[in-house]
């Protein structure tokens, strides 16, 4: 044993004298491309808590073993390894860091440096997206990217979002871009049955987002064909990257509020503006004034529950009790590594948020693994798979009266509770506290979105890229609204759906990339790819439960409805591309795409689209070597089509559904076909200016397009003795047709800027506006007027247009609402006289629901271990419709409490105002008119985030590569003129027709939530 002991203690003895004798003190020298000395630049040995500076001479020394690494790196600069083996000393040449036209950008079906683009795509990375707390990743994209709008509909948790890639490219098909999430085309629609819409994305965590692509013009999206019109989002997830594996996690907390709320009037002035309306309509509804107050104070004693509201017993604040301070918090952990064969990347993250909105929540867990690995030089094969649960629990949309929102109509004389604590159902509209304690409604999302890929290349260059991809969209919706809940007659009611999406992508392309002599580069694609989705839906509802304890279908007495359909579409897609560049100056782009579609017509399934592209990079050009500001200066030009399917799975078909006549089954004809019916067309030129001056310190982009899309999809009337099927919306038979044009043009300015970059203090800005302006060419019945509500579509004017009377304020002689009756003159001019009848008045297009001007403007900054950075965001052009307007300022028509700008009114001769008189039941000022339209012109501090890293040489002994504490905020500040609760609130009910929202359309609708957070980064 004691020899044992000896004979071990002498082997550490001299493995630790063979580790001494391999320790050197490595000196060396670091200087920039000219050969100038690099001060302050951090050496470190990888993988260890070894490191140090070097000196204002560029000098350093630090002790290191064989077999180790020097990591050189240095603001500005690209990071440089060196490993030891047996070097007298170790001096670099630190490269100037890649700058932005430089970076990789994923195209789609391949990557292509920025430099010799061709295509209109911007980029954001991971940096651009992280810490910001929302729940979906697409509000982190907001003012950040040129020709990119983007509008969360209302301030719900789950609020659905519109995006438009320059401009809306459709009236009646969908707007929303394509999404790709690492070559998967996701499955995107609404599937919510509480007519409000839930965004399908919301499943997606943005900690495990890589980068994200926008495509824009048609050279970028033509290679997605009948699906790109609308532009195309390519997001790509992280991977790990060879070396050491590293752990990350991130962690905030934060409090959300409402953005804004807006004042109504409190009891005393309740009482006194509703006095003085019941007063003003003697001699119209009432006979003398002593009936009009008996009256109005009859009501006033039922509305408050018969307390003393003459002295202000009761003062209800409703708008306090709909809206709430919220809570969110985020959480997520990473590791990720490799080495030459196999790299991985896991992550999991959990979402937590308290809504503004009374009664509505959200939580999500997520997770993602990642892998690749390499064969051989030849093959590789790699997988990605995620996982992701949300649960949110909803409340009504914003057209419900049991919506929190729609609270604000109930009278401040009210008690919103009982004394033993449960809703107060005697208020005059229903409670929405009542619906709050006796009914739920949950959605749970489960989204599973896995790919297989493999990589092989059988000669130098020529690769097969082969993937299977699978996208399961599984929602549930579960509803309880009990017995004493508001509308509820059937001792209480339950409703549940199941929703299965399944969604399929095979896709093989060959890839071929060359450069021959040095000076021409040729990459070549070619594939096909075959997407077959499946939609498989049932539901059931029951009532007549024996208590409120029993919430599920099964405790109903009787099942009173239930839904089932199966359903299914499929594309086959044919695609090539060739893009080619002489030396590194010529650019030129070729693409092209078949799609065949199963929705639409036999004679028309196929669909083909080409796109060309062109550049100069003349910065290249021997004539401007010697400029020593203009380092960058590009030229390219873009041409192309793509289509629109966003549509039913079956409009172009005959089709026949299963009726019920007296407990008999039997068939009815429901859809005349069409079998020419084919995509919306939407062909596009772009021509883009790229720029860079000193150095690239300052770069940006000038781009001005045209978009036109053909062919849009209506549905057509037929003449009675067609013999076809009622629509179920519009009342007439109808055929779907392609008829119609719409056009969108648009200039787009993005400027980038480095203002400053030294050792210890780094400023960058990014700038961009756009400006897009659309006009309707043709529409069907030959150019008849198509009028939803209070927009309209009309040949000349703006999509969506708003189609109202037009307000003239209030004649002040006697307190009358005057509108202009824009009666048609015989010259054909329109008459600007008044009326005080609204029935006399004509309405006219007039205001745009969607923003002319937009865009952003992005600062980071950083001092040493400070960092600082925020976004600003700006709309400029569209207006708002208030829909609830002429219910909560209606110069108090009816017993719905009054915003405070009431108080206004006309009371006197000679009173110079736009309230007109307040008359009870009278309807002064109340028609839809431009009273209720405002302009929406905005500026807002969209995210700001303030950050400190603690130093390297403390936390490196603990293991940590990075300890960060932040501090972010979200809609911190709104600068506008905009009198409603927010520029950006837009109603989530569907319109009069069913479908979407009307555009451009307020209702009750909760403001976006403004959050600060407070967050820990650790790395190791």
């Amino acid at each position: 044993m004691r020899l044992n002991y000896y004979l071990l203690l002498i082997l550490t003895f001299l493995s630790t004298a063979t580790i001494v004798a391999q320790d050197r003190l490595m000196k060396g020298f670091v200087s920039d491309p000219a050969g100038l000395p690099l001060p302050g630049v951090n050496v470190i040995v990888k993988d260890t808590d070894r490191g140090t500076q070097t000196d204002f001479d560029g000098k350093y020394s630090i002790e290191i073993n064989e077999g180790e690494t020097l990591v050189f790196s240095f603001i500005g600069f690209s990071n440089q390894e060196i490993k030891y083996t047996d070097q007298n000393e170790i001096s670099v040449v630190l490269k100037e860091e890649l700058n932005s036209l430089d970076e990789i950008i994923v195209v789609g079906y391949g990557t292509q440096s920025k430099r010799t683009l061709t295509d209109n795509i911007v980029k954001l990375d991971s940096d651009d997206i992280k810490e910001v707390p929302v729940s979906n990743f697409q509000s982190t994209l907001v003012g950040k990217a040129a020709g990119v709008q983007i509008t969360q509909n209302n301030g719900k948790v789950e609020g659905g979002l519109n995006i438009r890639v320059r401009g809306a490219a459709s009236l009646t098909s969908g707007t929303q871009p394509l999404y790709v999430l690492d070559g998967i085309p996701l499955y995107n629609s609404d599937e919510s049955n509480n007519q409000a819409p839930v965004n399908p994305l919301i499943s997606l965590s943005p900690n495990e987002i890589e980068s994200i692509e926008i495509l824009k013009d048609a050279s970028a999206v033509a290679i997605y064909g009948s699906r790109g019109a609308n532009g195309v989002v390519i997001i790509t997830t992280k991977k790990g990257k060879e070396g050491k594996t590293q752990f990350s996690l991130n962690t905030s907390h934060g409090f959300s509020s409402p953005t804004n709320t807006r004042e109504f009037l409190n009891s005393a002035q309740y009482v006194e503006l509703f006095t003085e309306a019941a007063i003003n309509s003697v001699g119209a509804i009432f006979d003398t004034e002593a009936d009009a107050i008996s009256f109005v104070e009859g009501r006033f004693d039922r509305y408050s529950n018969n307390t003393d509201w003459r002295n202000g017993v009761i003062d209800t604040d409703w708008v306090d009790l709909a809206l709430r301070d919220g809570e969110i918090t985020d959480a997520d952990f990473s590791m990720s590594g490799g080495n030459s064969k196999t790299n991985f990347f896991f992550s999991g993250s959990v979402s937590d948020n308290k809504g503004i909105v009374q009664g509505n929540d959200l939580l999500r867990y997520s997770s993602r693994a990642n892998i690749n690995h390499k064969f051989n030089d030849r093959f590789s094969l790699g997988m990605n798979l995620s996982y992701s649960r949300t649960e949110i629990d909803r409340i009504a949309n914003d057209n419900a009266f049991v919506t929190p929102l729609q609270s604000i109509a109930q009278t401040p004389l009210t008690a919103p509770f009982l004394e033993d604590g449960t809703a107060n159902p005697n208020t005059l509209y229903a409670n929405f506290l009542l619906q709050d304690q006796n009914a739920f409604y949950k959605t749970k999302i489960r989204r599973v979105i896995g790919r297989l890929f493999s990589n092989y290349e059988f000669i130098d260059g020529l690769k097969l890229n082969s993937s299977f991809a699978y996208d399961l969209y599984a929602q549930t919706e579960d509803q309880y609204i009990g017995s004493l809940a508001p509308f509820q007659s059937t001792n209480g009611s339950a409703f549940a759906s199941s929703v299965d999406v399944e969604n399929y992508i095979i896709s093989n392309y060959f890839s071929y990339d060359k450069v021959f002599k040095d000076i021409h580069t040729l990459s070549l694609v070619a594939g096909t790819e075959l997407n077959k989705t499946t939609r498989r839906f049932i539901s059931v509802t029951s009532n007549q439960f024996p208590s409120d304890d029993f919430q599920t279908v099964t405790g109903g007495a009787e099942v009173v409805a239930g839904a089932g359909s199966e359903t299914a579409f499929a594309f086959l897609s044919y695609f090539a591309r060739a893009t080619y560049d002489f030396k590194g100056k010529y650019l030129f782009k070729a693409s092209i795409r078949r799609d065949g579609s199963s929705r639409f017509g036999v004679n028309e399934r196929f669909g083909i689209y080409p796109a060309l592209s062109g550049g100069w990079i003349i910065s290249n050009e021997d004539f401007m070597n010697d400029s020593e500001v203009l380092s960058f200066l590009k030229i390219r030009v873009s041409w192309g089509d793509a289509g629109n399917a966003e549509i039913n799975n079956f409009p172009s078909r005959f089709l026949f559904g299963a009726v019920a006549y007296n407990q008999r089954p039997g068939i009815s004809f429901t859809q005349a076909g069409n079998p020419d019916l084919t995509w919306e067309t939407t062909e596009q030129t772009d021509i883009g200016l790229e720029y860079g001056f000193l150095n690239n310190r300052i770069t940006g982009e000038i781009d001005y397009y045209v978009k036109s899309t053909g062919g849009l999809l209506f549905n057509e009337p037929l003449v009675p003795s067609a013999g076809g099927p009622n629509n179920p919306t519009v009342g007439d038979p109808t055929i779907s047709r392609n008829i119609g044009e719409l056009r969108n043009t648009g200039v787009e300015f993005t400027l980038n800027t480095k203002n400053i970059l030294t050792e210890n203090f780094s400023w960058s800005t990014n700038f961009n506006i756009s400006n897009n302006e659309n006009e309707i060419i043709s529409l069907p019945n030959g150019n008849q007027d198509i009028i939803n509500g209070q927009n309209i579509n009309r040949v000349g004017e703006v999509a969506n247009a708003f189609f109202l009377l037009e307000y003239a304020g209030v004649d002040p002689a006697n307190g009358d609402a005057l509108y202009i009756l824009n009666s048609e003159n015989a010259d054909g001019s329109l008459n600007k006289e008044t009326t005080t009848n609204a029935n006399e008045a004509n309405r006219i297009a007039i205001g745009n629901p969607f923003p002319e001007w937009y865009g952003g403007l992005t600062n980071n900054i950083s001092y040493k271990n400070v960092d600082f950075s925020f976004t600003l965001q700006g709309e400029f052009g569209a207006s708002i419709y208030n829909g609830g307007g002429r219910f909560m300022s209606a110069s108090a028509d009816f017993f719905d409490n009054q915003t405070i700008d009431q108080l206004d009114r006309w009371q006197q001769p000679g009173d110079i105002t736009d309230v007109p008189q307040v008359r009870l039941f009278q309807g002064n000022g109340t028609a839809q008119s431009t009273r209720y339209l405002e302009e929406a012109n905005f500026v807002r501090l969209r995210n700001i985030t303030l950050g400190y890293s603690l130093p390297v040489d403390v936390i490196q002994k603990y293991g940590f590569s990075n300890i960060r504490i932040y501090l972010t905020g979200v809609n911190l500040l709104t600068f506008t003129n905009y009198e409603g609760f927010d520029p950006e609130a837009r109603t989530d009910a569907a319109g009069v027709r069913g479908g979407t929202p009307n555009p451009g359309q307020e209702f009750y609708s909760a403001p976006p939530a403004k959050v600060l957070s407070l967050g820990l980064n650790l790395n190791f």
